[in-house]
């Protein structure tokens, strides 16, 4: 009996030992393990709740960029944040006659470099609580802390939380959000 015992929880710390990395480093996306040696594409491509996102970047012919070196902070809308935009919004931004003003707002959700959570938070630290991030797109986002949680404010003044941070990629960190921003 106490051999059992001794020998499930042996099997229970080699399971915990044996684990990859990634376990405990990178938090899962959309049911998907994000990889730190994958680029934002694909490890986006990989999670059931960014297809959406995915979608619109390959529309908006910014799979290259984003597959490049970076580094970016991206802020990933997920596919209910997708859903709340107005009906017909996201089928007419996908056609290609609007490809630059589907592509001037997903990149209103990448900032140059890689920005952690703690690293947004000590800029709104410093800020005396309020970050300007300014977005490859041009404009700025607006990042505090609220109950705890990362909130965006965009230019029309809409706000987004952070679901999921710190989702490290080979060329760069994404933070999942529940709401497309707007430039």
């Amino acid at each position: 009996m106490l051999r059992n015992k001794m020998l499930g929880a042996m099997a229970a710390a080699t399971l915990i030992v044996g684990a990859p990395a990634i376990a405990k480093t990178n938090p899962r996306v959309g049911g998907a393990a994000m990889l730190p040696t994958k680029t934002i594409v694909e490890n986006a491509s990989a999670a059931n709740n960014l297809t959406t996102l995915v979608t619109a970047v390959k529309a908006a012919d910014l799979v290259d960029t984003l597959s490049g070196p970076g580094p970016f902070t991206v802020f990933a809308p997920t596919n209910a944040a997708f859903a709340k935009l107005p009906a017909g919004t996201l089928d007419t931004l996908t056609r290609p006659e609007n490809k630059s003003q589907l592509s001037n707002i997903l990149t209103y959700h990448v900032v140059s470099g890689r920005m952690t959570a703690k690293d947004i938070a000590a800029a709104i630290k410093a800020g005396r609580g309020t970050a300007t991030l300014t977005t490859v797109q041009g404009e700025p986002l607006t990042a505090k802390m609220t109950g705890g949680r990362l909130m965006l404010t965009d230019a029309k003044g809409g706000t987004s939380m952070v679901s999921t941070k710190d989702v490290m990629q080979s060329n760069g960190v994404v933070h999942v959000i529940d709401t497309v921003l707007m430039p």
